[in-house]
């Protein structure tokens, strides 16, 4: 299964994140001209290479009509310098329904723009917690916005272009001490990043400032599924987006491209019993009744038993939390008078599921993937559907979905 696995020792900034992806791309060709859309609204943005600590990477710098959000804050990328409802001569300010306008005339295939503007919402929310008011009277200082739209859409768009399998990330260091922003002093994790950091394995005090920021926490809450442990992996590529500050230790978050094994699930449950004096349509009954209450899998094998006499053999996949209700349903659908039960592993690959539309209407496909292997397949139900009402044969169905 591709997987994006992100290293954040130094917390996570949108910058530093985008360095990271943009290291992966064979070609960043797609990324810089999607970005260079943002020109018309005063922004910039490039790469160059960069050292922390000894260590080369990539350092992405945005600049809004020639200024760089870093040179007016000491931190990464505050888009959380929220106003309610005040206006100074200096900056004008931006909502969220004005964000999401921008970033869909963008030109932006249409998942990167839903996925910008779900992390953007996820930002006002956390706003919306912290000052105690309706997400609809958040507003962003425009330089501080339009550096945090570059850096959404940018991540956004980095994992459109690689298309990760799943991503993962390890726990994430937020510094400690104070940052200074709009409001005055607060502490680390600055309010908003901690709100989105809720349920995420968070540490801190080895390092004094700001390293996660309300930015990076939302794309790091938006996208990441799991956090912990680097997974184990088959390393193709490794991505180094460097911070602006030093410090002590290497400023950069990694990301590790590759391959992982597939993991096994949580303990399974097989369950199996023998039957010699059952017809088949009784024994049909019972196999549908366990798949209506909660079986991952049920089976019958025709075995021959003691003295020649043929047999079912009756198996049951279950969960644990299941087994025991599976158990009762089989001595109590079948004339068995007992049921043996073996505890196992299963390993499966990704699977989804998702509607296409042919020429005959829409139809579902299930598609898996993991460990190299991809295959897709029309659901059965739609497709005798569709050869039922339109005469068509299992071959003219199946090139229905072809590449």
């Amino acid at each position: 299964m591709k997987t994006l696995y992100l290293e954040c020792a130094m917390g996570a900034a949108g910058d530093m994140l985008t360095a990271a992806l943009l290291e992966l791309l064979e070609d960043p060709a797609p990324y810089f001209d999607a970005m260079s859309r943002l020109r018309h609204a005063g922004v910039e943005v490039s790469a160059a290479p960069a050292v922390r600590c000894g260590i080369t990477g990539t350092a992405v710098t945005v600049t809004v009509h020639g200024a760089e959000e870093g040179q007016m804050h000491d931190h990464h990328d505050h888009p959380h310098e929220h106003q309610h409802h005040e206006h100074d001569g200096h900056h004008t300010h931006t909502g969220l329904h004005d964000i999401c306008h921008l970033i869909s005339h963008l030109g932006l295939p249409p998942q990167v723009r839903d996925d910008a503007c779900a992390v953007f919402d996820l930002l006002a929310q956390a706003e919306s917690h912290v000052h105690g008011c309706p997400v609809e009277q958040i507003h962003f200082h425009e330089v501080g916005t339009m550096d945090a739209v570059a850096d959404i859409v940018g991540v956004c768009l980095l994992v459109y272009l690689l298309s990760p399998e799943q991503i993962a990330a390890s726990a994430v260091h937020v510094g400690s001490g104070t940052v200074r922003c709009a409001h005055g002093v607060l502490p680390v994790p600055a309010p908003a990043a901690a709100y989105l950091l809720r349920d995420v394995p968070i540490y801190g005090g080895a390092v004094q400032g700001e390293l996660c920021t309300p930015t990076g926490a939302a794309l790091l809450r938006y996208f990441v599924r799991s956090f912990g442990p680097m997974p184990l992996m088959r390393t193709e590529k490794i991505g180094c987006g460097m911070g602006k500050k030093e410090f002590p230790q290497a400023n950069c978050v990694r990301a590790f491209w590759g391959e992982t094994e597939p993991e096994p699930a949580e303990t399974l449950y097989e369950l199996r019993c023998n039957v010699d004096d059952m017809t088949g349509e009784a024994m049909g009954f019972a196999l549908e009744t366990l798949m209506t209450q909660g079986a991952l899998d049920a089976w019958v094998t025709p075995v021959t038993m003691k003295k020649s006499r043929p047999a079912f053999l009756l198996s049951c996949l279950c969960r644990g939390e299941d087994r025991a209700r599976m158990v009762e349903l089989m001595l109590r659908h079948t004339t068995t008078l007992g049921v043996r039960e073996s505890a196992c592993r299963r390993y499966t690959l990704a699977r989804s599921e998702r509607t296409v539309d042919t020429a005959y209407g829409p139809v579902r496909v299930k598609e898996s993937s993991g460990c190299g292997v991809s295959r897709r397949k029309l659901s059965y139900d739609d497709r005798a559907d569709l050869m039922r009402r339109h005469g068509l044969t299992w071959e003219e169905t199946e090139r229905l979905i072809e590449p």
